[in-house]
């Protein structure tokens, strides 16, 4: 199999020039390295062309977000498998020889994620896919080894390979196959959550998504766009409630988004009394904005809503504000 390891940059010199390094360190003989640019309007393409010269450029036109500008990137890309991979993640030795033998072996994995850590605090889980992602019924995303904002030690107690509901995007191995038979990333989200909607879409055409704990990586996160950015929670809010829309079949989506709406209304005063305006107004923001795409995404409804069940536990919010199970392996 041919990998392709693809890094998606937007005005990110300080970030290649800190992270390449390690991935073409560690990815040699294994896979080609492409830099993917977003029109950057700092020198990142030109210090790359100057500093790595066996990493290949792909120039896109514009700015798209991370779908975008990787459906942009991959579609003239003849690899097996592309690994869509964030500028701010430090990858290690062997990390894609494990995912890359599975991928030989099990004709039915589509998509794959390493163990995420924190490059920040290296013995934690790291919030952008941690140990795997899961979503509950009502579209939060949550991981083992993070729920919410309680990140777990990693102690080796998730060293294993199991099935998941969707891989990080921070590093996310999938098929060429796979992912234009999903018909790749829906650029209607520009970015937040896109990885989630297409693991949902994969596994409705029958493939599966695995962790693997024998690869590791360490990911920055929010190098881009933090949590403290009301545009992160404009994104993350909308783009659970067009997920949903699309992909939950039957009458009971609209019970579903009635209360995710009521939620949201919950976590808009949450954040007044805060003293964090700015995320309460992108909340309204992201609401309106979903109900503009509402034409749009019923059409998308008639082809992707499937009857895949997409949730282990009803209620992440029950679990974790009320019931206090702060951890994955309690919610069990």
């Amino acid at each position: 199999m041919k990998v392709a390891v693809v890094i998606l940059n937007w005005n990110g010199k300080e970030l290649l020039e800190q992270f390449l390094p390690s991935v073409i360190n560690f990815s040699k003989g294994e896979a080609t390295i492409y830099v993917a640019d977003n029109a950057s309007t700092d020198n990142s393409v030109a210090f790359v062309k100057e500093k790595f010269p066996e990493v290949t450029i792909i120039q896109n036109s514009s700015n798209g977000g991370y779908a975008k500008g990787y459906n942009d990137a991959l579609k003239n890309l003849s690899e097996d498998i592309f690994v869509l991979l964030n500028s701010d993640v430090e990858v290690t030795q062997n990390w894609l020889s494990p995912i890359i033998s599975e991928f030989k072996k099990d004709t039915n994995l589509v998509a794959a994620q390493p163990k995420i850590l924190d490059f920040k605090n290296k013995e934690f889980f790291e919030y952008a896919g941690a140990a795997g992602g899961f979503i509950d019924k009502l579209g939060y995303p949550y991981c083992r080894g993070r729920i919410f904002d309680t990140l777990e030690k990693d102690k080796g107690q998730y060293n294993d390979i199991i099935n998941i509901f969707w891989a990080t995007g921070a590093c996310l191995l999938i098929k060429k196959e796979a992912f234009w038979n999903a018909n790749g990333l829906d650029e209607d989200f520009f970015t937040h959550q896109e990885e989630i909607d297409l693991c949902w879409r994969l596994q409705s055409n029958g493939g599966s998504i695995k962790y693997f704990g024998s690869s590791r990586v360490y990911h920055v996160g929010g190098a881009t766009l933090n949590k403290a950015n009301s545009k992160k929670t404009f994104y993350n809010f909308r783009n659970t409630l067009l997920m949903l829309l699309k992909n939950v079949k039957g009458y009971k989506v609209w019970f579903l988004l009635f209360k995710r709406l009521v939620l949201d209304g919950i976590a808009g005063i949450q954040f007044l009394l805060q003293g964090k305006p700015k995320h309460t107004l992108a909340i309204i923001q992201a609401h309106f904005s979903f109900y503009g795409l509402i034409p749009i995404f019923l059409k998308k409804r008639k082809d992707f809503s499937s009857s895949v069940k997409y949730y282990n536990i009803k209620s992440i919010v029950w679990a974790y504000y009320i019931r206090k199970k702060r951890i994955f392996k309690e919610l069990n």
